[in-house]
């Protein structure tokens, strides 16, 4: 049985590498019936963002990833005394030490390391001091791991295979820092251990950082989990994703009308490979298919009209299957109450959003402005256009059905009753009523506005044109 968990620092919103992040690890847990935990990582104070844990945890149930431990989600900061203790345990066991060097000591050895052409690291001046506690005031020092000096270790990722890193390479690491908070090397090492975690499913950011924490793990004669650190998730143009490239938080995309479950969808096919053509999955699905050796070592490549074509379908399938939802969602989020006409005319499809669905009613509402000349069509004349214009008006005001083939047929009988071309009736019909050149059929746009609405606007246009 997998555990896992996802551990974010909350000094910002849940962006899309995090909550692919938070996926993978949820579909490993649930796919072998395990569990799956959230940890917020806290103990940076300088960053933390107020309110943020709240958002990330409501952005995680607004996609359906819901922890195990939602009602008693860890936090760091409440577990101060833990990692005290375990990194004084280490400091008594002779695996780590006391360090008391001064910022401005630390700051001349890096310097005289760059003019050497060494990389800076901490060259181990407190390594072989012994300093009591007692004779120390608080926030005056740190205390380091003791990584050994030589040697090699093997990283086994369950995304990448094996990783050899050498030893000598690393310096002392720090694991409390002066202020009595833990690094998230010490802090993540402890949490994982004691929540039983025991694959850990994170960024590929942390992979140099995992030979300590191996260290770390047989330090305190502790089994450490399986590692699988993700792929990047870069820009179309390979470099790194920024908003400019569509990437936003996930509360931005609720709020711009993407469905959950397209967000899902779009967040899997970010590095994991179904070994099939399939392109879509529900949440159930992808619990049932995923597997944590199927994501490539590769970065992945955020395209933003990947994730719209995606959206788009979803939004169409929501109104085939759950009709009652998406109206919930446009009243709620964009207050927009839709009439069964409207409905309908959503069901066409072409809406990336629900937000630009929602403009597009919104529009639809409103007094079209346009120019006389877009009501006559290139292959047709003004005379013409009035005619199909004044049939239709005349024709609209006396018709007693209101649906899709009446109407049909109303237009088609107008054509051909008086000797015109489908240019000169339905194209003017559809301009007055939407006041666009590309727009839903004019059935379809009538349909929407409703009788007096149609033919209000359509006696608008002729007064356009005469």
């Amino acid at each position: 049985m997998i555990t896992t968990r996802f551990a974010p620092s909350p000094t910002g919103e849940l962006h899309i590498g995090g909550a692919r992040t938070a996926l993978f690890a949820y579909l490993a847990a649930k796919q072998s019936n395990g569990k799956f935990f959230l940890r917020i990582e806290d103990t940076d104070r300088e960053r933390f963002v107020e309110g943020s844990d709240k958002r990330i945890i409501e952005s995680m149930e607004w996609l359906g990833l819901i922890p195990d431990n939602i009602d008693k989600v860890t936090y760091q900061s409440n577990r101060l005394e833990t990692y005290k203790k375990a990194a004084f345990d280490l400091v008594k066991a002779g695996k780590a030490y006391i360090c008391t060097c001064s910022k401005e000591k630390l700051a001349q050895s890096r310097e005289k390391q760059e003019k050497e052409g060494r990389p800076p690291r901490y060259e181990g001046f407190c390594r072989t001091s012994e300093f009591k506690l007692s004779d120390l005031a608080e926030g005056c020092y740190v205390v380091r791991m003791k990584l050994p000096t030589e040697g090699k270790i093997t990283v086994h990722d369950l995304v990448r295979g094996d990783i050899e890193f050498d030893l000598s390479l690393f310096d002392d690491q720090v694991i409390l820092k002066s202020d009595g908070y833990p690094t998230y090397h010490l802090a993540s090492v402890v949490d994982d251990h004691e929540m039983g975690i025991n694959y850990v499913i994170r960024a590929e950011e942390w992979l140099p950082s995992t030979p300590k924490h191996l260290v770390l793990y047989e330090m305190f004669g502790w089994e450490p989990p399986k590692f699988a650190h993700l792929p990047m998730v870069l820009a179309p143009d390979r470099s790194k994703l920024s908003k400019r490239h569509g990437a936003t938080s996930v509360v931005e995309y609720r709020n711009l009308g993407y469905l959950p479950e397209a967000i899902v969808n779009f967040l899997a096919l970010l590095g994991w490979n179904p070994k099939d053509n399939q392109e879509y999955f529900s949440l159930e699905q992808l619990v049932k298919e995923f597997k944590i050796e199927n994501v490539n070592r590769a970065p992945a490549v955020f395209d933003i009209d990947k994730l719209n074509s995606i959206n788009q379908d979803y939004i169409q399938k929501g109104i085939r299957e759950d009709e009652s939802r998406i109206r919930m969602i446009l009243a709620d989020d964009f207050g927009i109450k839709l009439t069964d006409s409207e409905m309908t005319l959503l069901g066409r499809g072409g809406f990336k959003t629900l937000e630009e669905a929602a403009l597009y009613i919104s529009e639809l509402r409103q007094e079209p402005d346009y120019a006389a000349d877009l009501l006559v069509f290139r292959k047709s004349d003004k005379e013409k256009t009035i005619k199909g214009l004044t049939e239709t008006e005349s024709k609209i005001r006396a018709q007693s059905t209101w649906d899709n083939d009446s109407l049909q047929s109303l237009l088609q009988n107008i054509v051909t009753e008086n000797n015109l071309t489908n240019g000169d009736v339905f194209w003017p019909v559809r301009v007055a009523l939407s006041g666009q050149e590309k727009s839903p059929s004019p059935v379809e746009l009538a349909l929407a506005l409703g009788p007096d609405e149609t033919a209000r606007r359509i006696q608008v246009a002729i007064k356009k044109l005469t």
